[in-house]
């Protein structure tokens, strides 16, 4: 694994957990009762980016450690995942063919 396609996996990881962080424990302005005027009521109440990036951070850090090691391990390959058997058979190690 290259260092680019790491950090790819690892840019992929971080956004979909970001976005599932997101969703955690929003509070709007209607919801705390203190509506700024000229903003919509569903705004947010508080600025939690930055915490939530922070958790987000650590939380995809982990999966991404673990989506790293398994490819570099190499003991699940896109074969493995094959459930419907639509790939061609590996050739034989003997050199047979077979």
């Amino acid at each position: 694994m290259s260092i680019t396609a790491a950090l790819v996996v690892f840019a992929v990881t971080w956004f979909m957990v970001f976005f599932l962080v997101l969703q955690w424990r929003p509070a709007s302005q209607a919801d705390s009762g203190s509506v700024v005027p000229g903003t919509p009521p569903g705004a947010p109440a508080a600025e939690t980016v930055k915490r939530k990036a922070l958790v987000t951070t650590g939380i995809a850090t982990v999966i991404w450690a673990v989506i790293v090691s398994i490819i570099l391990w190499g003991g699940i390959s896109v074969r493995d995942l094959d459930w419907a058997d639509r790939m061609a058979p590996l050739p034989a190690a003997d050199g047979t063919g077979e």
